[in-house]
Formats: C-alpha cells, structure tokens, sequence
C-alpha cells in the first residue's frame, strides 16, 4: 500500500501529465488513501478533468473536489447568454432528449431537470454542456425512468459486467431492487470502480447505483 507520500507524488505527476489541468495552481493533500484538491481553475471543464485525473491514479479510494472555478474575464458570460448557449448545445446533440431537458443557470451555475429513459443520455446531457465558456458548476437533477424489472436488469448487468476485459466480474456482487443497483466487492483500481458503474448505469430503466466496492492497493 502506497504511503501518503507516494501517492500526493503520483497524483501531482497525474496531474501534470493531463494536458487539460494547469497543475500549477492546485494543491494535493493525501490521508488514508483520501486526495483533496484545492486551489483555483480556469473552467468548469478543467475543475471536472482535475478531478476525474485524481480518480485515475492507483490507490486513490475517494476524492474531496475544493477546486474553485475563477473565470478569467475573456469566458465571462451573462446568464442569458450562457443558457441560450446551453439549449443550443443540447438541441445538437442526436444522444439527448432536449425536449425533456430544463435548464436554469444562476450566477454560472447550471441546474439540470427532467425526466430521460437511460444513464447515458443525463451523462450525454453533462458531456455537452461541460466545456462551455462562463461555466461554473453544473448540478444534474435529471432523474431516469424506470423501464424493466429487478430480475431482468441484474442479468444484463452481470452479463455485462462478463464481456467487459477490464472488470473481473467473479469478485463484483450485483443487488437489484425496484430501480436501484448496489454493487459489493473488491476492484484493482478507481477505473475498474468506474467501469463497472458505468456497466451497471447501461442497463435501461436503472435510476440509482449505490457502489460498495472498495479500490484494494
């Protein structure tokens, strides 16, 4: 197991590696396999791949985001202008229901609701509205409606899980009840975590994935 040492290294080196993270303006502290980030960000984008850089590194069990979002003033947005770009941004977008989608933005700050079929589309939903200037934070309140049962869902979810190379599908537990998935076991990495919470998000009709497994050095 990594000392706290070695792994602020790693995740300062990580960091430094992510070509879209300036690392010079954020500071790493480690305990007990727990990162916090902190310091000052040009971007929401940059904030959120900051973050996902961290969660990458071998060791890291959970991350504190403390990172703060200071717009530098040629991505100054007005409201107006950064809502009438986020209904466009979604409108282009083939993978999201735009019609179910409301957007309310206060101060830089998105708020998402409404009501999609599947994971993906709220992810795809985040993903096109990420990376626009002005963007300070994005909270998703976009719920998914439940399509298929208990017995059904947790069979497409192991068999996913199967075809997947990256996830040793023997040492995952799969409970499913109503619309809800929680995954037990131990995963190699966040990014083994991470994919098998994506496998479990694919499955249709899933509108909450509580994750137990625990990252093992």
């Amino acid at each position: 197991m990594k000392t706290n040492t070695q792994l602020q290294s790693d995740v300062l080196d990580e960091l430094a590696y992510e070509p879209s993270v300036d690392a010079a303006g954020i500071g790493v502290t480690v305990k007990d396999g727990i990162v916090t980030l902190s310091g000052d960000v040009k971007s929401y984008a940059e904030k959120w791949s900051a973050t996902r850089a961290t969660e990458r590194v071998n060791g890291v069990r959970a991350v504190v985001d403390e990172l703060q979002v200071r717009l530098p003033d040629i991505h100054l947005r007005t409201d107006e202008d950064i809502a009438r770009t986020v209904l466009n941004a979604l409108k282009w977008d083939v993978t999201v229901p735009d019609d179910r989608i409301k957007v309310k933005v206060e101060h830089g700050y998105i708020t998402l609701e409404g009501t999609v079929d599947y994971k993906y589309q709220e992810t795809s939903t985040m993903n096109a509205v990420r990376n626009l200037a002005g963007v300070k934070g994005i909270t998703s309140l976009i719920t998914v409606k439940p399509q298929a049962t208990s017995s059904e869902v947790k069979r497409k979810i192991e068999g996913a899980f199967r075809r997947t190379a990256e996830l040793d599908a023997q040492r995952i537990k799969v409970d499913v009840h109503d619309n809800k998935v929680t995954l037990h076991g131990v995963v190699h990495s966040w990014a083994e975590r991470d994919e098998a919470e994506r496998a479990a998000w694919s499955a249709p009709g899933i509108a909450f994935v509580e994750d137990k497994l625990i990252v093992a050095a």
